[in-house]
């Protein structure tokens, strides 16, 4: 009887994995650590991109100034202040929150008859321009600003410019007259977010103006139906030091309200 050997079969291989990438292979990584890899680098991968993505859109959002402007003309150079805070109207102002009981418009000579306003460690600011508009959309620019000042019913805007003596700080004080304290302090909170799009136009005397590209800081004080704008920088347009006292000058340029308090004294008659 003959017996006849059978060729020996051949091993067969393995099909190659989905997860096998040469360069893996040959590092020695089998497929499921290789898996693992590919899943870890494309989850890092998302993550970085996302990061990325938040970085640019943020980038783009922090410098954003509105460049539509009422009139057609380019908002892109206007002036606006790095900072700004709101605060809402103390309870001293309670008697002027309706402007039905405070008719009586505002006048140029009322609200900058004093020359000088005096603050702390001899600090003097003296009045460089000032200017009292019926149309309150003259004193401001951004188109939303324009629409809530036009919403709060304003019939009136005083700007004073103010520069102290020795020369190193500049300042605005802007006055609104609206229609109660609900708008007064709705403005205020509103410019919390707002004010990078839309502020008051700056008031000049010659050389005397806001330095552009320069820091600057402001603030919004509803005071019952009126709102106080503090505008603030040095006059070199570089950012505050140590030496730098913003809040003392800010309380120095707010003597620019002594107008308000006497119209509550009107009201209410001198505390005995």
């Amino acid at each position: 009887m003959t017996t006849t050997k059978q060729a020996p079969r051949k091993r067969r291989r393995p099909p190659r994995s989905d997860w096998q990438l040469p360069l893996l292979t040959d590092l020695g990584l089998a497929p499921k650590q290789q898996k693992i890899m590919v899943i870890v680098a494309t989850v890092i991968g998302v993550v970085a991109a996302s990061y990325a993505l938040v970085v640019a859109v943020t980038s783009l959002g922090s410098g954003y100034i509105s460049k539509r402007e009422p009139g057609g003309t380019v908002g892109g150079d206007a002036l606006l202040p790095a900072t700004y805070h709101a605060w809402a109207s103390p309870k001293l102002f309670e008697p002027v929150l309706d402007r039905a009981k405070d008719a009586k418009p505002l006048t140029d000579k009322e609200v900058f008859a004093q020359k000088t306003l005096t603050g702390e460690k001899k600090l003097t600011l003296k009045l460089a321009a000032h200017r009292l508009d019926a149309d309150c959309a003259a004193a401001v620019w951004g188109e939303e600003l324009r629409e809530q000042v036009a919403d709060a019913e304003c019939s009136q805007a005083a700007r004073g410019l103010y520069t102290s003596s020795d020369g190193r700080y500049i300042g605005q004080y802007t006055l609104l007259n609206l229609r109660d304290g609900q708008a007064a302090g709705q403005l205020v909170e509103a410019l919390n977010l707002g004010y990078r799009g839309g502020w008051v136009q700056p008031l000049a005397a010659g050389a005397t103006a806001f330095p552009r590209g320069g820091h600057s800081e402001g603030a919004g004080y509803a005071l019952g139906h009126y709102v106080g704008l503090v505008w603030l920088a040095r006059t070199d347009g570089s950012e505050p030091t140590a030496r730098d006292d913003f809040v003392s000058l800010a309380l120095a340029l707010r003597g620019a309200e002594k107008a308000v308090y006497r119209r509550v004294v009107t009201i209410t008659g001198p505390r005995s």
